[in-house]
């Protein structure tokens, strides 16, 4: 989950979600430890949250999971990174993705 706090080294957004996608189980409770003890940043919390989300059926995240980093997501607004590209606004967790992320559209020009 490095790889969503520090996106500059991951390749990319594609990159990311598709790597992230490989993997075939999550300890969700270390992941969410993780995510916020150690990283402590409100905006890796809602990537966190976001991509557990989009994958929820296939990790086996249940409701407690998202409740736990909810609670940590920004109170404002932030952009999924520093690029600040458009995108829609993801609630609960105030970021804003761009949409070929949350639809997975890769290879589609932005």
């Amino acid at each position: 989950m490095d790889v969503l706090h520090r996106p500059a080294v991951g390749g990319g957004w594609e990159e990311i979600w598709r790597s992230l996608e490989m993997i075939e189980f999550l300890d969700l409770d270390a992941v969410i430890a993780y995510a916020l003890l150690l990283l402590d940043s409100a905006t890796t919390v809602a990537r966190v949250g976001v991509f557990l989300e989009q994958h929820r059926e296939r990790l086996f995240v249940e409701d407690a999971h998202l409740e736990r980093l909810v609670a940590h997501a920004p109170k404002d607004p932030r952009y999924l990174d520093v690029s600040r590209q458009p995108g829609r606004l993801v609630h609960p967790w105030n970021l804003i993705v761009p949409e070929r992320v949350l639809e997975r559209r890769w290879g589609e020009v932005a």
